[in-house]
């Protein structure tokens, strides 16, 4: 196996020292174009692990490197390396674009901002086919587009820069069923033809069992339990999984 791109060693986080800690001793590695799913019960860490993983907030220990380099929360200019190398696919996508700005301004955004050579224009025409969008959807404004459309939207320019990582933080969450579906087909599709790391956030355990190569199962905090999505699912070591697949229907059983 190749080596891992991004590391997470031993992430600890408190927000309230005479608390709990909001995370304490949670390491992962993501491979390139593996699929691995956080999963765990409302206030597990899950948020906490990805702000962390994308420099947004610092660790009170441990550590997160990509491709060997350290990474730590900085000024914009010196984590343009890393946002190139690292985006996002938001949980909300009405609230993921201005409203007064065209949506091939908006895909095209992290472009500018990070300053990446080459035709913009050209780059968002090809990143809307690519999302299952016509290129002539730039022109046009985030309301006219469906929660489905708009999250499309949001994975276009998230794959803008071409970046290396993917993190999606309860992507499909905000959506009706037949539409995640459709969603957490179009994240495989990419991370696939991209050869894309994805490392996604979801309480939803039908769609880490759709999306996911591997899974980490935290609990107030802590690693349970990781490994392969049908090992884990199938037969759960930890009473915390055997507990959220349990309360938890999959995917394909709400959809039917």
């Amino acid at each position: 196996m190749t080596a891992p791109l991004l590391v997470a060693e031993g992430l600890g986080r408190h927000f309230d020292r005479s608390a709990a800690p909001a995370l304490d001793g949670v390491s992962l590695r993501l491979h390139p174009g593996e699929r691995l799913a956080v999963v765990g019960e409302s206030g597990s860490g899950k948020t906490t692990l990805a702000r962390l993983l994308l420099a947004l907030e610092t660790p009170d220990a441990g550590t997160v490197t990509l491709a060997g380099r350290p990474v730590r929360p900085g000024s914009p200019r010196s984590l343009r390396w890393f946002r190139r190398a690292v985006q996002t696919v938001p949980q909300d996508p009405a609230r993921s674009f201005h409203p007064r700005i065209r949506v091939g301004d908006a895909v095209a955004e992290p472009l500018a901002c990070l300053r990446v050579p080459g035709d913009h224009t050209a780059r968002v025409a090809q990143l809307l086919v690519a999302v299952g969008l016509e290129p002539d959807a730039a022109r046009r404004w985030p309301h006219e587009f469906s929660g489905g459309q708009r999250q499309r939207l949001a994975i276009a320019r998230a794959l803008a820069p071409r970046p290396q990582v993917l993190v999606a933080d309860e992507p499909v969450s905000a959506l009706d069923v037949v539409v995640r579906l459709q969603v957490v087909d179009l994240l495989r599709e990419v991370s696939e033809a991209e050869g894309l790391a994805l490392l996604v956030v979801s309480h939803d355990l039908g769609v880490v069992q759709h999306l996911a190569h591997r899974v980490l199962v935290l609990d107030a905090g802590r690693p349970v339990e990781e490994g392969p999505v049908g090992q884990v699912f199938g037969h759960p070591a930890s009473p915390v999984t055997a507990r959220l697949l349990d309360a938890v229907p999959t995917l394909a059983e709400v959809g039917s």
